[in-house]
């Protein structure tokens, strides 16, 4: 008797832990999206330049730089924008000690508020001493509030949905049980149509880069458990 005592007694305690343990509200989960596209407002461009042979004198890297150097002063951007991009310019001078003929060169780094320029820039500098322009990246200078806009956005739309669906079989929503944020962005990548980037054989007047990106998609996912209510 006093065993069938202790056995009852060790059921009943293990059913009350677990019903401790086990959560019996009746739940939804729903996930909630938010999207919207933008278009880059901060452009990261690099530039290389080289030295080249003008007929038997060598225009020097010093003079390109001093020309872009200057060039990007006059288009109004910051110092700390204008950097330079490369880490073998040590090598380049051991190199021309070696061999008076050789070419030297840069890249530079150029962060843009203001997509259009870029042309204003490079007129500036010798076109022949100009080897390559390009986009190394872009970025959007407010992402950081709008990604908490859109998540919020997102829990609400995961909220709506739980409300409609519920009231359909007279039930209702119920407070937040658990909230997991889902961080799915960018969707696409932008693409530029053209970009017309002055050039060795471009004409002297340069004219505005024509530069029309496509809009970034950001997306982002909510996905909530709300409590059934009556």
């Amino acid at each position: 008797m006093k065993k069938l005592l202790m056995l009852a007694a060790f059921v009943t305690l293990n059913f009350a832990a677990f019903a401790q343990t086990v959560d019996l509200r009746r739940k939804i989960e729903v996930t909630g999206n938010a999207e919207q596209e933008i278009t880059p407002d901060i452009l990261y461009v690099s530039i290389s330049l080289k030295e080249y042979m003008d007929g038997k004198n060598k225009v020097d890297i010093t003079q390109l730089e001093r020309q872009l150097q200057k060039a990007v002063t006059e288009a109004g951007v910051p110092r700390e924008d204008f950097t330079i991009n490369n880490v073998s310019s040590y090598n380049q001078v051991v190199q021309k000690k070696k061999n008076p003929d050789f070419l030297a060169s840069k890249q530079y780094r150029i962060k843009l508020h203001d997509l259009n320029s870029i042309n204003t820039i490079l007129s500036k500098v010798d076109d022949k001493g100009i080897q390559s322009t390009g986009i190394d990246s872009y970025d959007y200078s407010k992402i950081d509030q709008l990604r908490r806009e859109l998540k919020i956005k997102a829990l609400l739309a995961a909220r709506e949905k739980a409300t409609y669906m519920l009231s359909a079989i007279g039930e209702k929503v119920g407070g937040a049980i658990d909230i997991q944020d889902v961080d799915n962005e960018p969707l696409a990548q932008p693409v530029y149509n053209t970009l017309r980037f002055k050039s060795a054989v471009a004409d002297e007047a340069a004219p505005q880069s024509d530069i029309d990106f496509k809009k970034i998609k950001l997306n982002y996912q909510v996905r909530a458990v709300f409590e059934i209510v009556k």
